[in-house]
């Protein structure tokens, strides 16, 4: 499946009807985000992030530790949390494993995360070997923590682009028996090439009757290649960030809107696209929102790109079915361009 990201607990320009129409199954929100605002408590008033946010099928909590390690120079590491400044009002912040599991109850998704320690690319050894460390050491708090028996604790697996470390760490994740495991720690710089491999490396050693959960995650290609390589779920921001940006996924490779070529283009998005906005509007028009800078634009961009990847992952899942996701692979880039 495909997790679309709802990081301030919605997705951006898209309404909870339009995501049950497009067959979104569950979405992704940002524990950083909404411990700072408008906080853990107020949702909890409000029984949760499903009613809170009108939002009712499976919803995902992230620990918030790419957010909190991504504050170079505004936070501070240790073996048991981070210290760090809220982006918002530059308020200080203690965040420990027990912490974030409190928060997450609190918010009430179905699925939470560990807190991890997510190393940068490029890193030397010794960082990605630090994570690793830390990032078990904060599971087996986390793990004690967690006291919600609604709500599933992934572990998260980190070790950079080096074998032996991801090996490492998928050991000792999975020796404390989470339900689920997340891959983190790639899509972060590093060249496809060294992602795959480091998938390679995890396949045969993560749990085949348990969800495996590849974190940041979202051009089609991508997709396709993390699922040949055993992965089943995968969440990113990229589908809206684009549309924001004028561009579009089309089973052809991306396309930019915003650029001149499409200003009598009559045609929709992707010939070879089902979705509402295909079928209702134009290219032409489309470039003319966008120009005119009309938020229907970015709406209309977020539905469709959304909307592919989502059908793209129920195409996947028919192809496996059928044992073809090879002859599906195949066909695939025959005509996509990265």
């Amino acid at each position: 499946m495909f997790m679309p990201v709802g990081t301030q607990a919605t997705v951006k320009t898209l309404t909870p009807e339009e995501l049950y129409g497009m067959g979104a199954g569950i979405i992704l929100a940002n524990t950083y985000h909404l411990h700072l605002r408008p906080g853990a408590d107020i949702i909890a008033e409000a029984g949760g992030l499903h009613p809170f946010m009108n939002w009712k099928r499976g919803l995902l909590t992230d620990s918030g530790g790419f957010q909190v390690f991504s504050l170079q120079g505004l936070r501070k590491i240790d073996d048991n949390g981070v210290w760090f400044s809220s982006h918002i009002d530059g308020s200080r912040h203690y965040l420990t494993p027990a912490a974030v599991v409190d928060i997450q109850q609190q918010l009430g998704a179905d699925i939470a995360m560990c807190f991890d320690e997510c190393a940068p690319y490029p890193c030397s050894y010794e960082e990605a070997e630090r994570a690793v460390r830390r990032t078990t050491m904060w599971a087996q708090k986390c793990k004690l923590a967690h006291s919600r028996p609604d709500q599933a604790l992934f572990g998260i697996i980190q070790g950079s682009v080096f074998a032996d470390l991801r090996e490492r760490s998928a050991r000792e994740i999975t020796d404390l028996d989470f339900p689920g495991y997340a891959v983190g720690g790639l899509s972060v710089g590093e060249p496809k090439s060294s992602m795959q491999a480091m998938l390679d490396t995890l396949e045969p050693l993560l749990p085949f009757d348990k969800p495996r959960y590849l974190m940041g995650v979202g051009s089609p290609e991508d997709l396709l290649e993390g699922v040949r390589r055993g992965i089943d779920m995968f969440d990113c921001v990229l589908p809206t960030r684009l549309a924001r940006h004028g561009t579009a996924y089309t089973r052809y490779g991306k396309i930019v809107i915003r650029n001149a070529i499409w200003a009598r283009d009559f045609g929709p998005l992707d010939p070879d696209c089902d979705c509402y906005v295909c079928r209702s509007y134009t290219r032409a028009y489309i470039r003319h929102l966008i120009k005119a800078e009309e938020m229907l634009a970015h709406r209309l961009l977020s539905y469709h790109n959304v909307y592919f990847l989502l059908k793209m992952m129920r195409d996947i899942q028919e192809a496996i079915a059928f044992n073809q996701l090879e002859v599906y692979r195949t066909e695939f880039y025959k005509d996509y361009r990265i």
